[in-house]
């Protein structure tokens, strides 16, 4: 391979290898999951956006609507409800409100629920927000790696 066909150090380095020509595979290819479809990775974009619905129920719906306590003055209360929602409802349905509406679910790496222990390390990491900014190239945080648990489309 001549100098040309080479990636400069600052491409690989800036890109990650997938910019140098290193075939990884699809999301979840690793884990045995579809690279399309119901049971596939669900992307950033729909679990961004599940995340800020359930955190928009727990701030204004139930801190403010239904207790009328204020989140400024008591910030640790909609990050009590947030945590108590995902335990609840991931533990039961496998999904939380935001998720239903934009179409993805937790899953172990079986396929089936998650259990009560991988919930809740899952919502205690996540509650810490940073795991979930750290993820792998199967687009599994830190929190889903912990529990060992991947997020999946509908």
């Amino acid at each position: 391979m001549s100098s040309r066909q080479q990636p400069r150090w600052t491409q690989t380095w800036l890109g990650g290898v997938r910019s140098a020509g290193v075939d990884l595979g699809y999301p979840g290819e690793r884990l045995g999951l579809p690279r399309e479809g119901s049971g596939a990775v669900a992307g950033f974009g729909r679990r961004i956006g599940a995340i800020v619905i359930d955190w928009l129920i727990c701030t204004w719906a139930i801190t403010q609507g239904l207790l009328r306590i204020d989140p400024v003055q008591q910030g640790w209360v909609p990050i009590l409800i947030f945590a108590a929602e995902y335990v609840l409802l991931v533990g039961t349905m496998g999904m939380t409100f935001g998720m239903r509406l934009l179409g993805v679910r937790v899953a172990a790496l079986d396929g089936g629920r998650p259990g009560f222990v991988s919930v809740l390390v899952r919502t205690l990491l996540l509650c810490l927000a940073v795991p979930a900014l750290i993820w792998d190239r199967d687009q599994r945080g830190l929190h889903d790696r912990a529990a060992n648990t991947v997020v999946v489309r509908i």
